[in-house]
């Protein structure tokens, strides 16, 4: 504990002469809010306020649109400082990096397990944010991943929807070079700098690049061995298309270049920007990892969730807040699915009519309750305090796994930088 909240002194030392976002202290009946996302988080956090405001009109609140970046550098510079003055009273953060700021600042959040009951949520997000038996989280958006797919390309190499169902990555593989030899197409993209399929793979199996949040889980894991090497069979094989930013990334399938998509609920509404594909979609569970004690057909990649400062004075208040609204009101998540397309963590919504209903994008699918059943069953991970600096060694590595180097190798080094960034 000692050894990080030093190094993190080392790193922002710099930062602390960085001006802040100035914000006039909340009053007691207004409740300051900082996310990110102009589309999805805050229009969905205006509107659990408008919810809120219509049984407690006395509340007032002040929504800031903020980085995710500058979100965790303000934090992290005003907690390291101890200074709490024109800090939130609610905070977006991401999942993977919660734990930075709950172990390094212990006391500085507000632990929604007292008055929340925390069962209601799909309990790997409950656990990204829980310490020492107390869980700090409000859970939001999933990422529960699933395998996007043109089903017309598949139907064209001679394969049925069933044919993707429960099945593994090296059967994807079999599929994926049928695909590329009787359509063209390539059946994925991925960006060698972005390790999203490695801890899509990883994570399914119930593994992390951490053991127990505090120790490298990277020599002796064999979800990750196995996921660097079906990611370097995929590129062995001419399926994966190498693109290098967002923009290439989302093209290869609006235009429908590639062939499927294994990616995060959150990727839906780009799919379905193009009204023309309608009809030529469909979702499978992901793949399951070859070999692999525990694997199943469960992830997910990114996600995010609700925080109380310590410091707010009115932390009993937007306490309050999210649990009548985030915590209970089944109804305030059908719009959210509909409006943003945010498939939340509390699974009572799943029951509503929103996420039963079929998509005809999708063929017809109910596609919201199919993620929604697959939350509910994705492996729990431990992500520690040293995530971003674990997976910024795995991307290091993967342009020269991606062209055939040795996986040990490949393993070797990825132990060593982080061993060395942990220090």
């Amino acid at each position: 504990m000692e050894r990080t909240h030093s190094r993190w002194r080392k790193m922002l030392g710099l930062a602390l002469g960085v001006s802040l976002l100035s914000i006039s202290a909340a009053s007691a009946a207004e409740l300051t809010v900082w996310c990110w996302d102009p589309n999805f988080n805050i229009p969905a956090m205006k509107d659990a306020g408008e919810r809120y405001t219509k049984t407690h009109p006395e509340t007032t609140f002040n929504i800031n649109n903020i980085s995710q970046d500058e979100i965790n550098q303000k934090l992290q510079t005003q907690l390291l400082a101890g200074v709490t003055d024109g800090l939130p009273d609610i905070v977006l953060v991401q999942d993977d990096n919660i734990q930075r700021f709950l172990q390094s600042f212990p006391g500085a959040f507000v632990p929604l397990s007292d008055s929340i009951d925390m069962s209601k949520f799909a309990q790997y997000k409950v656990a990204a944010a829980t310490l020492d038996g107390k869980s700090y989280s409000l859970p939001f958006d999933s990422g529960v991943a699933g395998l996007f797919y043109r089903s017309d390309y598949l139907e064209q190499a001679g394969y049925k929807p069933e044919d993707l169902q429960d099945i593994t990555w090296n059967k994807l593989i079999e599929i994926g070079k049928d695909v590329l030899a009787k359509t063209g197409h390539q059946l994925i993209d991925v960006d060698f700098n972005d390790d999203g399929i490695i801890i899509m793979m990883m994570q399914s199996a119930g593994q992390w690049y951490l053991k127990n949040g505090t120790e490298p889980n990277i020599l002796e894991n064999p979800a990750l061995k196995q996921a660097l090497t079906t990611f370097q069979e995929l590129n062995k094989a001419g399926l994966v298309k190498p693109i290098s930013n967002w923009t290439d990334y989302t093209g290869a399938f609006t235009s429908g270049e590639i062939a499927m998509v294994p990616q995060g609920v959150w990727i839906t509404g780009t799919i379905k920007s193009v009204p023309e594909q309608k009809g030529k979609w469909r979702v499978a569970p992901m793949p399951a990892l070859d070999g692999v004690d525990g694997a199943t057909h469960f992830t997910n990649n990114g996600g995010s969730s609700w925080y109380v400062l310590a410091s707010s004075k009115n932390a009993a208040e937007a306490s309050d807040f999210l649990k009548t609204v985030w915590a209970e009101d089944v109804d305030f998540y059908q719009g959210i699915l509909i409006n943003q397309g945010a498939v939340g963590s509390l699974l009572a919504a799943r029951e509503g009519a929103a996420f039963k209903a079929s998509d005809e994008f999708f063929n017809g699918e109910p596609v919201w309750q199919n993620f929604s059943d697959w939350l509910a069953k994705v492996p729990a991970v431990d992500f520690g305090t040293f995530t971003p600096e674990a997976r910024l060694a795995v991307r290091a590595q993967m342009p020269g796994i991606a062209s055939g180097g040795n996986i040990d190798d490949a393993l070797k080094a990825i132990d060593a930088q982080l061993r060395q960034q942990m220090q």
